[in-house]
């Protein structure tokens, strides 16, 4: 299934879920600015990363500014505890497949995996024939 991490207020958010609707692509969002994300979820998110927490995280946010921490001293511990507490701390959208993470919003990494669900959907059709 797919997940959809996302904020209310975020535009990258909505064209992400406006582009998995229009397909008819199933998945589950999460609004992290109501319901943050708990340690199971972010440790699931890093394991689909090349570089850790800087993949995820929004250095130039006015939330990592207002923290005004040095993230690469923090202990992953640490660091999860501070996203819980400030979750505008990660880029978003979130999107996880179970083959990928699609980090923010790009139209072309979008496609991809839209091309990849219309697959899907016609070995689905041709296997129920």
């Amino acid at each position: 299934m797919i997940k959809l991490y996302s904020f209310s207020s975020c535009t990258s958010c909505r064209k992400a879920r406006e582009i998995l609707m229009d397909h008819q692509i199933p998945f589950k969002e999460k609004n992290m600015s109501i319901e943050p994300l708990t340690e199971e979820e972010i440790l699931r998110l890093l394991s689909y990363t090349t570089n850790g927490t800087t993949d995820i995280m929004s250095k130039r946010s006015q939330d990592v500014k207002d923290l005004d921490i040095d993230m690469d001293e923090l202990s992953l511990h640490s660091w999860i505890e501070l996203v819980n507490q400030n979750p505008g701390i990660l880029r978003r959208p979130l999107l996880l497949t179970p083959d990928q993470l699609i980090v923010g919003y790009n139209k072309e990494e979008y496609s991809g995996l839209i091309k990849k669900a219309k697959i899907k959907n016609k070995s689905l059709v041709r296997k129920s024939s």
